[in-house]
């Protein structure tokens, strides 16, 4: 069995959660898992894999012990004629889309950024944009766990509810071992990026996520200012390094830079927010990106930030944005982050925030040091008002009854992560408190 270490200090990403768990342990082999897990479960204390630390909630939060699964990383094996593809769940998802690319495959979508771990991505509902595409959830076909009980579990998705509990379960079921993805075909896309008007947008709204793989705008608050984001696939381009290195000193390091400097002024002088979104929103470049997919998706995140977000019915969604731009006007909030909107199709996962409609997902974001609370606070208001249900790697104000009125079938998780977990080992108060049936 791996040694543990003490007391380490944790924290996320945007170290807006941070921890200091009793012990963290780094196995190196299955039996690790189950040691550690059995060593829990006998001492009647709680575990939680912690991934990339990319939430910002405190749904990875450890409280007693903590996992890391860095070192289960990598192919385990694929069936290129099934197209299926067996990861450790420690594989990083810059690392993974790599490795499928090597054998001619690749993940059907992918998110914005590439940090977070396999095993946490599907875990949380980590999604992209395309409105005939689900979560990285979606395109996992099997899974395989350590329980609560110590014991290896494994399942093939089908229509069943087991499937429908771990396609989304927060790690409440167990330690991920490893995913079974259902890959597709290597791809390249090329992204569009132009910068329009709020109602010329919204009058292409409709046909743009029908028309586009890909759609995604962010709309810079209080402004009349959408960026607009268009992806489709084109003919196979790999990046060459001159190129690449070229767009990372473009859109990377110096449009990263330009923004962290308005960031800090409207940190320093928080009135001085709204002229640096007016400004930013006219900086906003028009240009386009070609190469494989895992080079189109991603963008660097140079700069610091907390975030919440919320899915709401895709009809919902001009009605939504509407009221969001006739509110920010009056520039109510020192907030200067643009609002990133997307969309996927429905899924049937217990916990999924579609919860089987086409979703509009709705982010909202705050720069590293300034009061998110008020502006954070109306978002949670509003999107009670469209049925909005938050991201739960993201900030959120959920309840345990709130929970109950969002997800109709969160009794049926509950009894299956009983199930699976009896003496709940990967139940940490923050789980409790939300989750309690």
């Amino acid at each position: 069995m791996s040694v543990p270490k003490k007391r380490v200090k944790w924290t996320n990403w945007s170290r807006n959660v941070k921890a200091a768990p009793d012990y963290y342990h780094f196995p190196k082999s299955v039996s690790d898992i189950q040691d550690v897990v059995n060593s829990c479960r006998i001492r009647g204390v709680s575990l939680r894999v912690t991934g990339a630390a990319h939430s910002f909630s405190p749904i990875a939060k450890p409280e007693s012990d903590a996992m890391s699964l860095d070192n289960l990383r990598g192919l385990i094996s694929y069936d290129s004629e099934a197209m299926e593809v067996r990861l450790w769940g420690g594989t990083y998802l810059h690392e993974a889309a790599p490795i499928l690319a090597a054998i001619g495959l690749g993940f059907e979508n992918m998110g914005d950024i590439q940090e977070q771990t396999i095993a946490g991505a599907v875990s949380t509902g980590t999604h992209g944009t395309g409105i005939a595409l689900g979560s990285l959830s979606s395109q996992v076909v099997a899974w395989t766990w350590v329980d609560g009980k110590g014991e290896i579990q494994y399942h093939r998705r089908s229509q069943d509810d087991l499937s429908k509990a771990l396609s989304l379960s927060l790690g409440m079921l167990g330690v991920l071992i490893d995913v079974t993805i259902k890959a597709v075909p290597l791809y390249s896309l090329q992204m569009k990026s132009y910068r329009s008007t709020l109602g010329n947008a919204l009058a292409e709204w409709s046909s743009g996520i029908r028309d586009n793989r890909h759609l995604e705008w962010f709309y810079f608050p209080g402004t009349d200012t959408v960026q607009v984001k268009e992806t489709n696939i084109t003919p196979l381009h790999k990046q060459t390094l001159q190129s690449k290195t070229v767009e990372f000193m473009k859109n990377g390091l110096i449009e990263n830079a330009g923004f962290k400097v308005i960031s800090e002024l409207c940190r320093v002088k928080p009135s001085m927010s709204r002229m640096l979104t007016t400004i930013s929103a006219k900086s906003v470049p028009n240009g386009s990106k070609r190469g494989m997919y895992y080079e189109v998706f991603p963008s660097p995140r140079l700069v610091k930030f907390i975030e919440t977000e919320y899915a709401i019915p895709l009809h919902a969604f001009e009605a939504c944005i509407e009221e969001i731009h006739g509110f920010l006007r009056a520039h109510p909030f020192y907030v200067h982050f643009p609002i990133e909107c997307r969309v996927t199709a429905g899924e049937n996962a217990f916990l999924s925030p579609t919860q089987g409609e086409e979703t509009a997902f709705l982010a909202f974001h705050m720069y590293k040091g300034m009061d998110a609370g008020p502006y954070f606070k109306w978002v949670h208001m509003l999107m009670e008002k469209y049925n909005g249900r938050p991201h739960f790697g993201k900030v959120n104000d959920l309840t345990n009854e709130k929970m109950r009125q969002l997800y109709p079938n969160l009794q049926r998780f509950m009894e299956i992560r009983q199930q699976y977990d009896p003496k709940s080992v990967f139940m940490t108060n923050y789980l409790q408190s939300i989750f309690r049936i």
